[in-house]
């Protein structure tokens, strides 16, 4: 579950004020609404990269508000997919488990349940540069799963592909919202994308979230 009460946010001359959201716990949500509406921030907040002003942010029965991002239990995958430059496939998957001090065997075992589930297992052990931009955000993707988050936060995932990757990361989401369940709250400008993917779909529009019906 992901529930922002009465969220404020402050990024310079930019403002967000009684911000209010809910998504059940295992549902898809998307997120729309225009460039600069604020969309990327409120996604940066729940994932504790963005400090709120004021309200509380709920994730499962947590209030995470003041909790640092390690601790909130959500997977991110940023615009710019953010892959480390100097790291093997394999090293990116398994990052987020070498910091909780997982031990070679668990850490390994779920590296290969993770590229097994997104279909690179074949690129564990190339370089970034050596992939393509589907690899890469099936690699972010992975990375941001590799630690069973309750939450999985996307921002416009899928915005840099063409229609034939499209179709395929689609086709990869659907399938590992079905096997993990786990809650995602998806950034798209793609009204089709929202339609296929989502069941409940959000529209940051004039400082207030609406749900559309």
């Amino acid at each position: 579950m992901i529930a922002l009460k009465n969220i404020a946010l402050r990024q310079g001359s930019f403002e967000l004020r009684d911000i209010g959201l809910e998504l059940a716990a295992g549902e898809y949500g998307v997120l729309m609404g225009g460039s600069g509406s604020g969309k990327t921030t409120l996604l940066e907040a729940i994932c504790g990269l963005r400090k709120i002003a004021s309200g509380r942010i709920i994730l499962g029965e947590r209030d995470v508000s003041q909790l640092p991002p390690a601790e909130r239990g959500v997977g991110y995958v940023p615009q710019d997919r953010a892959l480390f430059p100097t790291m093997l496939v394999r090293e990116q998957l398994a990052f987020g488990l070498v910091l909780r001090a997982l031990d070679q065997a668990q850490i390994a075992k779920r590296v290969n349940e993770l590229a097994e589930l997104l279909g690179i297992t074949g690129l564990l052990d190339r370089m970034p540069e050596k992939i393509s931009g589907g690899e890469a955000q099936r690699v972010a993707l992975g990375r941001a799963l590799a630690h069973r988050p309750s939450v999985l936060c996307l921002d416009e995932p899928l915005a840099a592909l063409d229609e034939e990757l499209h179709g395929e990361m689609c086709l990869l989401l659907e399938r590992v919202h079905r096997e993990t369940g786990v809650t995602i709250l998806h950034i798209t400008h793609s009204p089709s994308e929202a339609r296929r993917l989502a069941g409940c779909h959000f529209r940051l529009a004039d400082g207030q979230v609406q749900r559309d019906e």
